[in-house]
């Protein structure tokens, strides 16, 4: 494979007709909902069944929720700032795992915009500890028979819309966890599995999980 260590890599692969069907879907809805003007989803239609990567791809439903989902809110005005935002991001804006691994976590800003590449290898973004430095976050994630796990606290809005060929983009958080609040902040994974795995979860924050150990053992 070409330049395995440019983390959009793999946007360069060769779209399949099922994947310009795919976004067509999520475009007709979304004009379905009034999110786009007939002319725009006419535009981005001609563009989708046109494109052969999926750079071509991804910008056409950037901005759209996903097909049958609603969009987050904004914060309702008055309800004040998440305690999860705010502060200086960090100067790195990447984790990279080529037949190796890598591992995030503990406390630290993460900026507006992060990338993970991982290729033969792991990495693992545990954020549960982490604060961001704005309402929403954007985690490029892309993987080449490889696996990537992002974790973000119970309190984070978690949206995961990549593309899986040959492997699987999923949001494998527990239905027993509550809804997270309105006006909460958003992280949207996104990116490409290919012969790979990329992982999204909701979790019990640490802190938390180590209360209720304790008590358990008390």
């Amino acid at each position: 494979m070409a330049d395995t260590g440019d983390p959009n890599a793999a946007l360069e692969m060769r779209a399949a007709d099922s994947d310009r069907e795919r976004v067509a879907e999520q475009l007709r809805d979304a004009a379905g909902h009034g999110r786009l003007t007939m002319d725009e989803l006419e535009d981005r239609l001609e563009r989708a069944y046109g494109a052969k990567t999926y750079a071509e791809l991804e910008p056409l439903t950037r901005d759209l929720p996903a097909a049958g989902t609603a969009a987050p809110l904004p914060a309702p005005a008055g309800s004040g700032t998440s305690p999860l935002v705010g502060g200086t991001p960090t100067s790195r804006r990447w984790s990279i795992a080529i037949m190796s691994g890598s591992n995030r976590r503990g406390r630290w800003v993460v900026p507006r915009r992060y990338n993970a590449f991982s290729f033969w290898g792991g990495v693992v973004l545990d954020l549960r500890e982490a604060t961001f430095a704005e309402h929403e976050t954007v985690i490029r994630a892309n993987a080449i028979m490889a696996g990537i796990d992002v974790l973000v606290p119970e309190g984070v809005d978690l949206h995961v819309d990549g593309f899986g060929l040959m492997g699987g983009y999923d949001d494998a958080t527990s239905s027993q966890l509550e809804p997270p609040p309105p006006g909460a902040p958003i992280v949207r994974v996104t990116g490409i599995a290919f012969w790979a795995g990329v992982t999204g979860r909701r979790k019990a924050s640490k802190s938390v999980g180590n209360k209720k150990r304790d008590e358990l053992t008390s």
